[in-house]
Formats: structure tokens, C-alpha cells, sequence
């Protein structure tokens, strides 16, 4: 018998729809509780037909009715809501794992600066885990606030941060990065219909994307000293994948080969990340619908430095697969439990 009860608030996008796909089929999860205030009442199916077998139907967004009913909350909220929801579900003695960005970033003046908010819980954000398994294992599993990071950050801190920590890297790092639609979120906006997507390739906010502090902070923290970071992010017409290139120079002391086979040794026993053997390059085509992330490295003579090829699915391990792994963890299941 399931013996996790979860609910998901916020559950009528797509990250929340990965979610119900996600645990739905997890051995030890009983959803108990979806929530969307302009779907409550509904049955699931009239959303999202794909789970016609499933009785689920929305309610209303009340935090002590989720407590009431869940051991674990995943928040798949915008900004600023999703730190309102957190404060109460943890005063009821929930574990609260946030999708938003509301605890990414250690620094209220730097979400202050990025988000044009100031800080609904800046209490919290001492507490708040960084929901990376591959970097803060053992602090999730003991965690009771997760921070999951960004789709972004994920496929870029992957590669970078063994590198950043052993010091084969030296700033600055440039990410050239590409992504789906399905990362803006499921709402009518005219710049992601279809028809402007479509045979389009375009660059976005290349001078201040609310991904680039968060990079900055976990690649700074695993140097030991500042590493900018120039993040250049562009929208690709595929609905879901992102690919990160990131070009970084070595230490003088190492090389491309070097690199591989750290990242090769320091992810052997990682189950959802793969470095791809020399030669190859990572592709987005091997990722999606799965919480892998496929890494690649090649070497930039010319530079005297690396090109680090990164792979992730948006809305699994760069969402929702990632928030379920992190729960894993923190209930003591197998890591991989209800993911691929």
C-alpha cells in the first residue's frame, strides 16, 4: 500500500500535469490532493484527458485542507505565491518541496533584484535545501524545504559544478542554451503560440535571465570564489528538452580528457546523469520524458579550454522529475522510484 500522501498545488500547468504523471505511476505515493482555483470541482479528466482511469478531481487552494490530507506538498506556483503556501503547510508539520523559484536563491536582495518582489519568507531561505540530489544528497535527505533548481541551472550546474570544485575550470563560463516551449508554462501569450514559434530560433532576455544568478551562486559556492557566468538563453520550437553548450577555459594544468573522466567518475553511481563517451556530443532526442541528463565534453584548443555539451528534459529532472527524485530521498524510497 502507497504510504506517502502528496498533494500538488498549483496542479493545472505543466509541471503539474509531469507531476500526476510522474507519481501516479510511483509505488509508494497516494495523491491526495490537487489543487487549481480556477479548475476546483473538476475532475482531472476534464483537463488533462490522458488521466481518464484516474477519480482525482481538483479543489480549491487551502493550505490547512492540504495539511489535513498530505504528508508532502510539491508547489508547482508562480513566484511570491508559492513562499505563502510553504510558511503554512511547514507551521502544520508538512515536507514542502517548491518547483517556483521562491528559495533558490540565498540572497532576498538578489531575488529582490531579479524577481521584482521583495521576499514573502526570507526566514526560510537559511533553511531552504537546493534541490540538486547530484550535489546535496545526504541535506535533502534530512530536509524538510526543498528548492528545486531551475530547468536552466540544472543543465548547466551538472557539468560545471565537479569542474568548479576541483579547480579545472577558471572564469568566466559562456551557456549558450536552448529550450522548449513547454518552459514558459502552459498559458495563452502570444510570443509561444505555435505560429510564432514555428521555423523560429530567438534569443531572450541575454542580459539579465533569472537563471544567471542562480548559476552564479552554486558554481561560486563550489569554486570557493566568484565565477560569472554570461547566459544567453533561446527558444527553440520543440515543446519540451533543453541543450546547454557552455564554453569554459582549463586550468592550466588540465585538459579535455581530464574533464570527461571526472565528470565520468564523479557521476558512476549517479542514476540520472550519463557522460557520453569521448566524441559524442549530448542531444536532446535521448532526454525527453526521462529525468536523465546527458553530458559531453570536447575540447577547445583554441581557447585552451572545454566545450561542455548538456541534455535535460524542461519538466522532468529540470522540474518535476528532479522534485520527485528529491522526495525519494527525503522518504528513504529507492531514488529512481516512479522514474526513468
Amino acid at each position: 500500500m502507497p504510504s506517502i500522501r502528496a498533494s500538488i498545488v498549483g496542479a493545472s500547468g505543466y509541471s503539474g500535469e509531469e507531476l500526476i504523471r510522474l507519481l501516479l505511476r510511483h509505488p509508494e505515493v497516494e495523491i491526495s490532493c490537487i489543487t487549481s482555483r480556477r479548475h476546483a470541482g473538476k475532475p482531472i479528466s476534464e483537463v488533462f484527458p490522458r488521466f481518464a482511469d484516474s477519480a482525482i478531481r481538483f479543489t480549491d487552494s487551502d493550505a490547512e485542507a492540504i495539511a489535513g490530507v498530505s504528508d508532502v506538498a510539491f508547489l508547482a506556483l508562480p513566484h511570491g505565491l508559492a513562499a505563502e503556501f510553504a510558511v503554512p503547510l511547514l507551521e502544520r508539520g508538512l515536507k514542502v518541496i517548491d518547483i517556483s523559484a521562491d528559495f533558490r536563491l540565498r540572497s532576498p536582495q538578489l531575488y529582490r533584484e531579479f524577481y521584482d518582489l521583495d521576499h514573502p519568507a526570507p526566514q526560510l531561505l537559511d533553511e531552504a535545501v537546493y534541490g540538486l540530489p547530484e550535489r546535496y544528497r545526504e541535506q535533502i535527505r534530512t530536509g524538510r524545504l526543498i528548492a528545486c533548481p531551475g530547468c536552466y541551472p540544472t543543465s548547466v550546474l551538472l557539468p560545471l559544478l565537479p569542474l568548479a570544485e576541483r579547480g579545472l575550470i577558471v572564469p568566466p563560463a559562456t551557456v549558450f542554451s536552448m529550450s522548449g516551449v513547454t518552459g514558459a508554462g502552459r498559458k495563452v501569450d502570444l510570443p509561444f503560440l505555435f505560429p510564432e514559434c514555428n521555423e523560429s530560433v530567438r534569443p531572450y532576455n541575454v542580459t539579465g535571465h533569472r537563471h544567471g544568478p542562480e548559476m552564479e551562486q552554486e558554481v561560486s559556492l563550489a569554486a570557493g570564489a566568484d565565477f560569472p557566468i554570461s547566459f544567453i538563453p533561446h527558444l527553440v520550437p520543440v515543446s519540451r528538452g533543453i541543450h546547454s553548450t557552455i564554453t569554459v577555459r582549463l586550468d592550466e594544468k588540465a585538459d579535455a580528457e581530464q574533464v570527461r573522466q571526472t565528470l565520468d567518475t564523479v557521476y558512476a553511481d549517479a542514476p540520472f546523469v550519463r557522460v557520453r563517451p569521448a566524441g559524442q556530443l549530448a542531444d536532446t532526442k535521448h532526454v525527453t520524458q526521462s529525468n536523465l541528463c546527458e553530458i559531453a565534453v570536447a575540447a577547445n584548443d583554441k581557447l585552451d579550454g572545454v566545450i561542455l555539451s548538456s541534455a535535460i528534459d524542461n519538466l522532468t529532472k529540470g522540474a518535476s522529475g528532479q522534485a520527485v527524485q528529491c522526495m525519494n530521498l527525503m522518504y528513504g524510497c529507492s531514488e529512481t522510484a516512479g522514474l526513468l
